[in-house]
């Protein structure tokens, strides 16, 4: 039976745990706020008061934390990681999880980046999109795994191609979610019926599936029971811009989009489903 040590059991988290006890896996968890961890010990997983109680005797460790900075702390409080294989799930930094490798190295551990595209209905259903990072060796002794997670992992590269893909994907989500919200104000403010556009657009080229999930949200302002909060999503478009200056990316033209994302700070939609950047672009925004 494997032993997966689960440290973070947030959204994300505990949607993943839920699945690797669904299919069999001995599962050790821990988080800062214990209480997440309930519905999992009733599930059948073992709760620990730290990290390194949780690690010890692991042959992996999952971290679904906030971001690179939080796992990276956790993973030192771990100590020494005899040859347990780290995989961060949760977005990072290139830079941050290429340093995380070094310092899983120095930990005695070996490093697999696999951050994930979905949220809890797909880690429930073990449908998400895996994009690992890290050597092919340590891929290839952690497939078996990945794949109650997802149908067909992928190895994308070295460590931090794997956050890199992450990245510039939640970079579309949050440009992709912004330009739908403009073309529905102009649509709306034009008399035009909603249904009308979207006959149009949904045979195009310019069609997204995102753009469905999220129009019923957009039209009856209800951003309630998120999967992915506009609070994260700010956070990780903010990292992106970061990281693309790093890399020598002009993405500048991202720093309006982050701007009307910070509207949203200490606001209802903060904590919302992350279309709620629909009411950030009205002339008047409902920002209570």
């Amino acid at each position: 039976m494997v032993t997966v040590a689960l440290l973070g059991t947030g959204l994300l988290g505990s949607a993943i745990a839920s699945r690797l006890l669904a299919v069999g896996c001995s599962l050790r968890v821990w988080n800062r706020d214990p209480e997440r961890c309930e519905p999992l010990i009733s599930a059948g997983a073992q709760q620990f008061d730290d990290p390194a109680q949780a690690a010890a005797g692991a042959t992996t460790v999952i971290t679904v934390l906030r971001d690179g900075p939080v796992t990276a702390s956790v993973v030192a409080s771990v100590g020494d990681l005899d040859q347990c294989c780290v995989m961060p799930m949760g977005t990072m930094g290139i830079s941050e999880s290429v340093a995380l490798d070094a310092q899983v190295r120095q930990q005695g551990g070996l490093y697999l980046e696999a951050p994930v595209l979905g949220s809890r209905p797909e880690a429930l259903a073990g449908r998400l999109l895996v994009m690992a990072g890290g050597d092919q060796a340590v891929f290839d002794q952690q497939c078996s795994l990945l794949r109650f997670l997802a149908a067909e992992p992928k190895r994308m590269g070295a460590v931090g191609t794997g956050a890199a893909s992450k990245l510039a994907l939640n970079q579309l989500i949050a440009s992709l979610t912004h330009g739908y919200s403009l073309a529905l104000r102009l649509i709306q403010a034009s008399g035009l019926e909603v249904d009308s556009f979207m006959d149009v657009l949904r045979p195009s080229a310019l069609y997204a599936p995102t753009v469905d999930k999220k129009l019923k949200r957009m039209l009856s302002h209800d951003y309630s029971d998120p999967n992915f909060s506009t609070g994260l999503l700010r956070k990780d478009l903010s990292l992106f811009l970061r990281e693309a200056g790093l890399a020598g990316v002009d993405a500048g033209a991202l720093e309006g989009l982050v701007a009307l994302l910070k509207r949203a700070e200490g606001t209802a939609l903060d904590g919302g489903d992350y279309s709620a950047l629909h009411e950030l672009t009205a002339t008047e925004p409902t920002v209570s």
